[in-house]
């Protein structure tokens, strides 16, 4: 009875939850709905089609612009202590101190993002002003795209856009079918069709029918599910369901359809791609987020000084008092508490400069500066396209140095999309590009070229007849030259090589196809159509041809088409090696085979298809059986070989990001075969890696989570991590916890599994599982994630990524316009990262010490006056110098040092991309090094006043120089000094505009000294310029003594003292082993790259009913026929594919499972199998992992390095590993496993 509560509930609340009606032609009716959004208040229930990106408006931006800024807490420490100064009984330094800074540095970065936004609201103007016709008042008309509402009839024309989500009411093509293109939203530039409903292809043939149009679309709410879409039309008293193939989607293109009509049903921030987008997010670096505690730290450090000076004030005042009673009459209004309480925020005022928003300020100009050198590196300018680089953000140049895990798509950012035929074997002969002494010899296939020519073949005749007839694509006439469009971009490869040889593909109808076979036109009768799908993994044509023969031609995957032969053929032995061979050089495979068909037996077989087609209930799996049967017994002819290309410098890029320790994954929506290929092509996967495959794993038996214990070792010879293994038995031990506190613990686990291994590749994910996959990473590693993509299904991981790069590319520029970085090829990045992002963060890190340094050298002697000056908070300083100190004085020289410092050149950046890794690890810049700077401050402002404070005492006569304002300007003086000699001594990389730097500070302090320290300045502001000519007055020998003595125990003793810590170090530890290795070549990849498919279900099932053909007869070639352009294409979104696991074991080893431990949790299956094998110094284990989640498939992937590996000291093998995830419409996978230990370079 609670089962049957339960389906009652959840059938209520799913029909409850089709709650969007939409109205046709009634705008009157959607603005009067409004929903309740805050409080009181409410909003309408339907958007506008007018999109905003933009952050401000005129009213907005400075209020909005200030409230942002104020969250940085060193902005609110700013505004505390200003807030302070205007008290005049404690104000210790003048107005302009730090009033001037402040406004400085809200105006900088308001401007800053001001630009930014302008940008915005451009685009947003650009893309809200699009012109379409909307139906109104029985006629279309021309308005923006911004005019668009809910329940308008949208009239589209070829290559226009869609303007917001609608249902496709009827086209100028057969049967309304409406062709799409959607490389603005997945980068995929192959041809979608969707297909109106009859009726309303039928009823809606005129603009008036259309006006007339009142039906009702009742659906789901909005939502970011891009492949899915559930709702019903409800017109003239009958209800047709309706699904996402009805549906166009914001942002696609229209191709090969001259004119369609929609509805509007999602709008705006409604539609699904801007529901997929994701929110603009502030994003921080890890520098950013550590000077924020440091900020706080520093203030909570500087009032617990304030408040020690501030008792030590009052009980000096009483104990002033008690000694000097005739000056009581001074002290009658005040005691030494009060006298306390005043000094304390005094001292607070005073020391406040510690923190200096000059920093901020010049923060802000370096990241200007370096985000124009990324602007300005012709390495990265892509001169074929005229695209540079651009950094979009100011404000993550740093952070390009840290990156620890980079997330990519595959189509369009790792490959060109673009594939073309490279190779066959036919016959037992391989034609095509051919190896020879390690070189390639490119013969442009002129040798099949010529044997095609010949026609003396027969089996080379029947595999380029199939080529050209076992097919989906969609052929197009244009004048004398035919168009093809195909649901992949393989098949187009295939009939565009057919064409190429002489077997051309001119015309279909319904039930024939009509190719010419050397210049004689044939045509075949087209009997039924086997269409391909991800389980079948292949697809066949069964036709009649002229002479009356009935032939099937089948084309597949290599493991369901040599399955499948009637058996073993003279050449088969040379079809499979070459089939090797051409996995090796990672091109995608077919395998093509026919056979012929008595006239009996298809009669036979025709019967029960026939009958099959016509089922309402089991019909698919009653094809599938049809299909099965009818695929049997086969001859093979050959295979092809097609070559996805890739981008330019991938697979070196790659390499050198593993090398800077930076694992990458990638996120696709590819099925497994596609993206697998990639992988190894780009070298993220390799011939070593030992891919457990999920059907050679026996099925696991379902475990209850109460007897989970993880004992057992992931890697026989490896260590079990005990926190691993703690995190298994608590997570099964605890099966009746909190869901969300269980959930959080496996996704850990997977998290912990997946960081472990050396690449992950995630298979047919959605765009917002890539970002919930980013999330994971950065929520459990504590890690910098950088996302880099090219189509708006990208855009939502970018956003949620640390750091997000937009490939520039022809797929659309949503993922550019949201992006952090814009590049023009994937190979820049590895410049980004190893040469920019490196110095950035060296720029960065170096400029924060000497900041530090700088500032609590120079200001700190604040405090040690204060033991002089009976804890009064009197200043050392004039306020100019406290003014000017942080803002001219010493920021240039610091400034030089964060544009141009360099550590090593560019090209050895490149060359040794193990000096990265620095950054990874925060080295440069943390706790400890800012503790390090602090002493080493204190120690210079102690050294600087307490040497100034010797030589200046016990002096009388006419000629010294023992005063109060002497006294500041020398202790000034050598401090800044020091801190110039200090920069000086530690820059490594010198340039002419580096010395000019440090002179005009020199200059600076001499001409500014000269100006505030003049008596005409003192006689017109008495009150502001207090030190008159002092600059006249100083001893040069006492000065030169200053200056003399300061570098040498702060910047000579140093680097002697690390250098003699460096060389007892080298003595202590002896120098490290050499390892050799040996590379030995594999004979055999013995992993064959299987040919990729359409996602879905190709044309078949439109070819074979007619609906997407014109009903005239055969078309008659003309002239010369070619094909306008490759249509490339990822692919689109299908259910997952079971695949198959083949361990590799040694030969010399004979494997043995002692022991199998499953365990299931949620619907999940984890399968841990351990193998016990000998020969330790030759073989390795071979573990398998399985996983089982909802629409899910994981796997995993060994490393081993060459035959021998690398022993370890306690004698066993270095091993690491690699896991690819194919993932399906399912939540984020949360795998339950242990971490795969690495040990040594893991390779």
């Amino acid at each position: 009875m609670c089962l049957g509560a339960q389906h009652h509930l959840g059938a209520q609340r799913e029909e409850n939850s089709f709650t969007w009606e939409v109205w046709a032609n009634n705008r009157a009716h959607h603005e009067r709905l409004r929903k309740k959004s805050a409080f009181c208040w409410s909003k309408k229930k339907y958007a506008g089609n007018a999109i905003k990106t933009a952050k401000y408006n005129v009213l907005t931006f400075l209020p909005l612009n200030l409230y942002e800024q104020l969250h940085r807490m060193a902005n609110v420490y700013f505004v505390f202590v200003i807030l302070l100064q205007t008290f005049p009984e404690i104000s210790t330094l003048p107005w302009y101190a730090l009033i001037f800074p402040l406004s400085c540095l809200l105006t900088i970065r308001a401007l800053r993002d001001l630009l930014d936004d302008i940008g915005r609201h451009q685009s947003d103007r650009k893309i809200n002003s699009r012109p379409c016709e909307i139906l109104s008042g029985g006629s279309f008309c021309w308005k923006k795209w911004c005019d668009i509402c809910v329940g308008d009839i949208v009239r589209l024309h070829k290559d226009s856009l869609v303007p917001a989500d609608m249902l496709l009411l009827c086209s100028s093509e057969p049967n309304s079918l409406c062709y799409v293109e959607t490389s603005d939203i997945d980068g995929e530039t192959n041809l979608k069709f969707r297909q109106a409903l009859m009726v309303t292809h039928q009823e809606l043939t005129s603009e008036e029918s259309l006006a007339a149009f009142d039906g009702k679309v009742t659906c789901e709410e909005p939502n970011s599910r891009m492949h899915s879409f559930t709702g019903v039309l409800q017109w003239r008293g009958e209800t047709h369901a309706l699904s996402g193939e009805r549906i166009l989607l914001r942002g696609c293109k229209l191709r090969n359809t001259n004119t369609c009509y929609g509805l509007v049903i999602y709008a705006g921030f409604d539609t699904k791609i801007m529901r997929n987008c994701g929110k603009i997010k502030r994003k921080k670096t890890k520098l950013d987020r550590m000077m924020d505690r440091l900020v706080v730290i520093i203030f909570l450090v500087l009032l617990a000084t304030s408040l020690c000076l501030a008792i030590a004030s009052g009980f000096w005042a009483k104990t002033f008092q008690e000694k000097h009673s005739y000056l009581a009459a001074l002290y009658q209004h005040t005691t030494p508490a009060k006298q306390a309480f005043f000094s304390f925020w005094g001292f607070t005022i005073l020391l406040s400069v510690i923190i200096p928003m000059s920093m901020y300020i010049t923060f802000e100009f370096i990241y200007l500066v370096n985000s124009y050198f990324i602007n300005w590196d012709l390495e990265m300018y892509y001169a074929v396209k005229d695209i540079p680089a651009k950094a979009r953000s100011t404000s993550l140049n740093d952070q390009l140095g840290q990156v620890e895990y980079i997330f990519s798509d595959k189509t369009g950012t790792l490959t060109q999309n673009i594939m073309s035929f490279k190779k066959c074997c036919v016959n037992g002969t391989i034609y095509g590009n051919s190896c020879h002494g390690g070189k390639t010899l490119d013969s442009s296939n002129v040798g099949l070229r010529e044997a095609a020519h010949r026609d003396s073949d027969p089996v080379l005749r029947e595999f380029l007849r199939l080529l050209a007839i076992c097919h989906t694509v969609m052929v197009e006439e244009r004048g004398d030259q035919l168009v093809y469009q195909a649901a992949s971009p393989d098949e187009e490869a295939l009939v565009l090589a057919a064409r190429s040889l002489g077997y051309i593909f001119l015309s279909r109808t319904q039930d024939t196809i009509t190719i010419s076979e050397l210049g004689v036109k044939r045509t075949y009768q087209v009997l039924a159509m086997l269409d391909f799908n991800s389980d079948r993994k292949r697809m066949s044509v069964l036709v009649r041809d002229p002479q009356g023969a009935i032939r099937l031609y089948t084309k597949g995957a290599d493991t369901v088409i040599l399955e499948r032969l009637r058996g073993r053929g003279p050449n088969q032995d040379f079809t499979e090696r070459a089939l090797d061979h051409f996995a090796e050089e990672t091109l995608r495979t077919l395998c093509l085979a026919s056979k012929e068909l008595s006239e009996e037996e298809y009669d036979e077989w025709g019967r029960r298809h026939r009958m099959a087609n016509i089922l309402l209930q089991g019909r698919a799996c009653e094809l599938d059986r049809l299909y099965e049967e009818m695929e049997q017994d086969l001859e093979l002819l050959g295979v092809t070989a097609i070559e996805d290309k890739l981008q330019e410098g991938v697979p070196e890029t790659i390499q050198l990001l593993k090398l800077g320790n930076i694992k990458v994954w990638v996120l696709t929506g590819d099925k497994q075969e596609t993206a697998m290929n990639v992988g190894y092509a780009c070298k993220l996967l390799t011939g070593d890696m030992e891919i457990l495959e999920e059907k050679e794993v026996s099925p696991a038996v379902r475990f209850q989570p109460r007897v989970l214990s993880l004992k057992d070792t992931i890697l026989q010879k490896g260590e079990v991590l005990q926190k691993k293994g703690q995190l298994w038995q608590l997570l099964s031990c605890r099966g009746t916890t909190d869901p969300q506190e269980q959930g959080s613990l496996v996704e850990k686990a997977f998290v912990d599994l997946a960081t472990s291994c050396q690449a992950v590749i995630c298979c047919r994910v959605t765009p917002k599982q890539k970002a919930l996959i980013v999330q994971l990473v950065k929520k459990h590693k504590k890690v910098t994630t950088l996302a880099i993509g090219d189509g708006a299904n990208d855009v939502n991981m970018i956003k949620t990524a640390d750091i997000g790069v937009g490939i520039s590319g022809q797929e659309g520029v949503q993922a550019v316009q949201c992006s952090d970085y814009a590049l023009a090829q994937f190979c820049y990045l590895q410049r980004l990262l190893l040469v920019h992002g490196r110095w950035g963060y060296l720029r960065i890190c170096k400029f924060l010490r000497y900041f530090f340094y700088k500032t609590f050298a120079g200001l700190v002697t604040q405090v040690w006056f204060a033991f002089h000056s009976g804890f009064t908070a009197q200043p050392l300083y004039e306020g100019w110098f406290l003014t000017l100190y942080n803002v001219f004085y010493t920021a240039y020289p610091v400034l030089s040092v964060g544009l141009l410092e360099q550590d090593v050149s560019a090209k050895k950046s490149l060359q040794f991309p193990e000096l990265y890794t620095i950054g990874q690890q925060d080295k440069l810049f943390n706790y400890r090094i800012f503790c390090v700077t602090l002493l080493h401050g204190v120690s210079t402002s102690l050294t600087s006043f307490y040497i100034t404070l010797w030589a200046f005492e016990d002096h009388v006569g006419s000629r010294t120089v023992g005063d109060y304002e002497s006294f500041s300007v020398t202790v000034a003086t050598s401090a800044l000094l020091s801190v110039l000699v200090e920069i000086i001594l530690d820059t490594k990389f010198w340039t002419a505009f580096s010395f000019l730097i440090v002179t005009a500070s020199l200059l600076l302090f001499c001409l500014l000294s000269f100006l505030t320290q003049s008596i005409d300045a003192f006689r017109i502001a008495p009150a502001v310029f207090r030190f008159p000519g002092e600059y006249q007055y100083l001893e040069p020998v006492r000065l030169l003594l200053v200056m003399g003595w300061m570098p040498f125990p702060m910047e000579v003793t140093r680097p002697l003292i690390s250098l003699q810590k460096i060389c007892w170090k080298a003595r202590q530890e002896p120098e490290p082993s050499v390892e050799l290795r040996t590379h030995v070549p594999r004979g055999s990849f013995h992993h064959r790259s299987s040919y990729a498919f359409s996602h879905q279900e190709g044309y078949a099932g439109l070819i074979t009913h007619g609906e997407s053909l014109h009903t005239k007869g055969t078309h008659t070639s003309k002239g010369t026929h070619t094909s306008k352009g490759t249509h490339t294409s990822k692919g689109t979104h299908t259910t997952n594919a079971t695949c198959a696991t083949t361990p590799l074991h040694p030969q010399e080893t004979t494997p043995s499972w002692p022991s199998h431990h499953s365990f299931t949790s949620n619907g999940m299956t984890l399968k841990t199998s351990t193998m016990e094998v000998g020969h330790n110094d030759k073989a390795e284990l071979q573990d398998s992992v399985r996983l089982e989640v909802p629409d899910t498939l994981l796997f995993l992937i060994l490393h081993q390095h060459g035959a021998l590996g690398s022993l370890l000291p306690d004698g066993s093998h270095q091993v690491g590993a690699a896991l690819v995830v194919f993932q399906g419409s399912g939540s984020v996978p949360a795998p339950h496993s242990t971490k795969m230990p690495f040990w040594g370079n893991p390779g």
